[in-house]
Formats: C-alpha cells, sequence, structure tokens
C-alpha cells in the first residue's frame, strides 16, 4: 500500500493528464445520442458506391423537411381562427344606456324649467316625443352595431383584411364570417356619429333639443363582444398540422431499393433517408444500445488517442503542462457539448473559433489537428457527416491562414468575412452536385454562414478570458506591454533615456533575428 501511495506521489503529475484525457473520453461518450449509425455513406446526385441493396424489413418513405413544411403552410392558408360572440355584452350596454339616458334627459328637463322662461307642457310634451323616438332609434343603432359584432384589438386582429374568414362561435354554434363585417370600436364610433348626423339632419329641432342630442355620448356603450379564442383557435391548428401524414408510401422488406452504380435521385435519397432514420432508430432500442454505447467509447476513444500521440510526439510541452492540457481538452469537450444540443443548427457553431484560438497560444500545426478531431468528433453525431466535415474543415483551413496578426483588429474582421465566403461557395458547389438544379439549395443556409462568420468574432474576448484563467500570453498582450505610453517604460524612459534607447535597440535586433529563422 505504501509502495502505492509513493508511486501515486511521484506520478501524479502524469496520472492527473491521464485522468483529464479519460475524463474528456467519458464526457463525450455521455453526451452522444445513443442512436447506431447507418453503415452506408451516400450522397444525392452522386452513384450508389455499395453493393446493390434490399429492404431488410418493411418501413415507411418519410417525406422531408422541405416538403412537410410546404404541406404544413399549404394546410394553415385553410385555417380560420375562432372568435367567441358574446351576447350578454349588448344586454348589459343597453340597460346601461337607457339608464343613462334618461338620467340625462331628467336633467335637461329640470334645467329647461328653472331657466328664465320657464318650460311649457307642450313644449315639454313635444320634446319628450322627440326623445322617445331618439332613444329607439340609439338602442337601433347599437344593437345593429352589436349584431355584426365588434372585435378586440390584438395581434391576430391586426394581421386580418376585412376579406378574411373567420369562425363565429355563437353558443355551440360556429359560422364562418367575413372578418369585414364586424367592427373595430372606431369604426363603430365612425359608424354611430353619421347615423346620429343623418337623424338629427332630417328633423327640424330647436337649438337647445339638438344641443341635448349631439351630447349624448353613445360611444360610450361602444365595447367588445368579439374576442379571439386561443385555445380553440390552437387547438384546431394543432389538429390540422397533426393530419398531415409524415410519411408517403411504404417499402416492402425485400424489395430492391438501389444497384450498385445507380445514380441517386431526388426519390431514391427520399428512401435511403428512411432506411437511415428507420435502421438508426431501431438500433438505439433495447439491447443494441449497450453495443452502440461500446463502439462508441471505441471511436471517440481513439479520436482523443490520436490528439494524445500527436501532443507526445510534436507538443511534449503541452503534455507537460497540465493547464495546457485542460484548454486544449476543454475546448475540444466544449464544441461538442454544444454541437450535441444544437444538432439542427449546425451551421450556426463558429467551429472556425477552435484553430483561431489555439492558433492565437501556439501555432498552426496544432490549430489544424485539434480542430480536425473536434470536426470527427462531431461529425460522429451530424445529419450529414462527409459535408459538415468537409465545410467545416475546409472554413478552419481559411481561418488559419487569414488570420496572421491579430493584434491587428482588420484581420479579425478580414478572417470572418472569408469564413463566409468560403462555406457559402463550398455549400453552393456541394449543393448543386447533389441537387443537379439551384432549386434544390437551402438559402437559409447562407443566413446561418453569415451568423457563423460573425461569431467568430468573439474570438477576442474569449482570448482575453482564456489569458487571464490558464495564464497564457498571445500577441495581444505583448502588443500592450510593448507600449512605450505604459507606466513603467515612460518612467525608464524619464529616469534612464540610454538604457530605454539600449534596450528599444537589443529588442529590434532580436526581433529581426526571429525572423530570419522564422520565428515568432
Amino acid at each position: 500500500m505504501k509502495r502505492f501511495l509513493d508511486y501515486i506521489k511521484k506520478n501524479y503529475k502524469y496520472i492527473f493528464r491521464a485522468v483529464l484525457f479519460i475524463l474528456t473520453v467519458a464526457l463525450i461518450v455521455y453526451v452522444y445520442p445513443r442512436e447506431g449509425k447507418f453503415r452506408y455513406e451516400f450522397q444525392k446526385g452522386r452513384p450508389w458506391l455499395h453493393e446493390d441493396l434490399f429492404a431488410p424489413v418493411d418501413f415507411p418513405i418519410y417525406k422531408s423537411d422541405k416538403q412537410l413544411s410546404e404541406e404544413r403552410d399549404s394546410t394553415l392558408n385553410y385555417f380560420n381562427p375562432y372568435f367567441k360572440f358574446d351576447s350578454t355584452v349588448l344586454i348589459a350596454q343597453k340597460e346601461k344606456f337607457i339608464k343613462y339616458y334618461d338620467g340625462k334627459q331628467e336633467e335637461f328637463i329640470k334645467k329647461q324649467e328653472q331657466s328664465n322662461n320657464g318650460y311649457s307642457n307642450y313644449r315639454k310634451q313635444t320634446f319628450l316625443n322627440g326623445s322617445g323616438k331618439f332613444k329607439e332609434n340609439a338602442i337601433t343603432i347599437i344593437e345593429e352595431i352589436y349584431k355584426n359584432g365588434i372585435t378586440e384589438i390584438n395581434e391576430v386582429t391586426e394581421t386580418l383584411n376585412e376579406v378574411d374568414e373567420i369562425i363565429l362561435l355563437k353558443g355551440n354554434i360556429a359560422e364562418d364570417y367575413i372578418y369585414g363585417k364586424t367592427y373595430t370600436q372606431k369604426k363603430a364610433y365612425e359608424y354611430i356619429t353619421n347615423s346620429v348626423n343623418d337623424y338629427l339632419e332630417s328633423k327640424k329641432l330647436s337649438n337647445s333639443s339638438e344641443e341635448f342630442y349631439r351630447n349624448i355620448n353613445l360611444y360610450e356603450f361602444i365595447v367588445p363582444n368579439v374576442f379571439y379564442d386561443q385555445n380553440t383557435s390552437e387547438k384546431v391548428r394543432n389538429e390540422l398540422i397533426g393530419n398531415i401524414s409524415l410519411t408517403k408510401g411504404m417499402v416492402q422488406a425485400g424489395e430492391k431499393i438501389i444497384s450498385q452504380g445507380e445514380i441517386i435521385d431526388t426519390r431514391l435519397y427520399r428512401i435511403l433517408e428512411s432506411l437511415k432514420h428507420e435502421t438508426e432508430t431501431r438500433i438505439g432500442e433495447g439491447y443494441y444500445s449497450e453495443i452502440i454505447l461500446l463502439g462508441q467509447v471505441i471511436f471517440v476513444f481513439a479520436c482523443i488517442l490520436m490528439l494524445f500521440l500527436f501532443l507526445l510526439n510534436f507538443r511534449i510541452e503541452i503534455i507537460k503542462h497540465s493547464l495546457k492540457t485542460a484548454f486544449i481538452l476543454m475546448l475540444v469537450l466544449i464544441m461538442v457539448i454544444i454541437s450535441r444540443f444544437t444538432i439542427k443548427f449546425l451551421y450556426i457553431i463558429p467551429f472556425a473559433l477552435v484553430p483561431i484560438i489555439i492558433k492565437t497560444f501556439y501555432d498552426s500545426r496544432l490549430a489544424l489537428f485539434i480542430h480536425f478531431i473536434t470536426l470527427l468528433l462531431v461529425g460522429f453525431i451530424a445529419p450529414n457527416p462527409f459535408e459538415f466535415v468537409f465545410l467545416n474543415f475546409v472554413a478552419g483551413i481559411v481561418a488559419i491562414f487569414s488570420l496572421t496578426n491579430l493584434y491587428r483588429r482588420s484581420k479579425l474582421f478580414l478572417s470572418s468575412g472569408l469564413v463566409i465566403v468560403t462555406y457559402s461557395f463550398a455549400y453552393f458547389g456541394l449543393a448543386i452536385t447533389q441537387e443537379g438544379s439551384f432549386s434544390g439549395i437551402e438559402y437559409r443556409n447562407f443566413l446561418y454562414f453569415a451568423f457563423n462568420g460573425s461569431l467568430v468574432l468573439l474570438a477576442y474576448p474569449l482570448i482575453y478570458i482564456f489569458e487571464k484563467i490558464f495564464g497564457f500570453l498571445s500577441d495581444l498582450t505583448l502588443m500592450e506591454l510593448s507600449d512605450t505610453n505604459q507606466k513603467l517604460l515612460r518612467l525608464l524612459a524619464e529616469k534612464a533615456p540610454g538604457t530605454f534607447q539600449h534596450s528599444m535597440q537589443v529588442g529590434n535586433l532580436a526581433e529581426e533575428g526571429i525572423y530570419k529563422i522564422g520565428g515568432n
């Protein structure tokens, strides 16, 4: 036991670094999805390079995301939102109006009786007769407006046009309705104002009576009675989407799918993708998941072992330093974990950041190798491994060779732009090769590439953070330290100008010597 403890004390640094590599393997395998991998590689527009393929089992032919999206959009074009018609609003507002109007009428009569001229019974009766007709007309106007419906203003109604159809729920009865037949509160106010004006112009009224009628604020009793029914609308909408079939046809077990050398067209590509999905799903279930786990451990271990052997043979100084080893493994692990949980948006992840950051602290050769290992680990779970590895590998190479001096800010912006152009150019070539036309290109991928290239600009803050955490030294920090406006250098120039100048000259000579032998 003592010998064992002594051995650990003597070799704890090597044991710690070995644990780092083993822990990295374990964490990567842990985040990997437990699903099998289709044994065949294929690309649309290229020949089938394997032996003749027969269907091992019955399986459905799944529609592409593009087809499903088009069908979903087409189905939703016939979807009409649901609104509830509340009949109790009219009853409540009518009662409120009658009470309001009777109060205004009594107030007017009382005011006229208190006037200097008095208010004769004839004038009073004439006013009451006219007032009663106005009241009936006002109630008719209110009822007509509420009968058509007054819709509330919300995000849904703002998107509707006058000719759009809605489903109006009146109790348990649903009926198709033209949205333009309903009123908004603004339209209802305008209708009331015009109706009252037309009514008053058709009557010969005294000034005092006309003033009374015009002061009756009918719009105070106009409130929404048609409300958007979100629950019903979403339920019906989801049912319509849910009724869309995910598949189109079946392939029977034993049926020949494709012959060797046959070109993979759109139809065959969908069949192969469906077989791939079915195979990976079935293999990932039950007993097979344990075998898959073993395979993943072997694959990840092989990749991390390659990284270890590279460092051992060409960058031994990194292996000897625990923090440097942890930094490299951490970068690889972070990219794999981010990729695992954003698998549908892999083109947004800035994989070019890995070689840029590694190159900042080390050199291009190490940056390229670590970038390659990272892509292999992520490519194992990527939907289209060849396309993914190819695009990101080319973009990583361009990022490495375009970023010569990180301390010049323009260089990073240039590198970011070149990464976007490289992604777009390479993807365009792959897409037209696979599809055989320009119509099959997913143009939204170009937006992803633009966002990806923009994220490369995160290199500046990330480099600063890693410097502080791991105690590294980058060209940016050296440039800051060599600034003659630094307090210490200014003090040296003031107190010992000869020494200052001598140091500058020796530094310049050393720099020229380094350049001559190809150093940094």
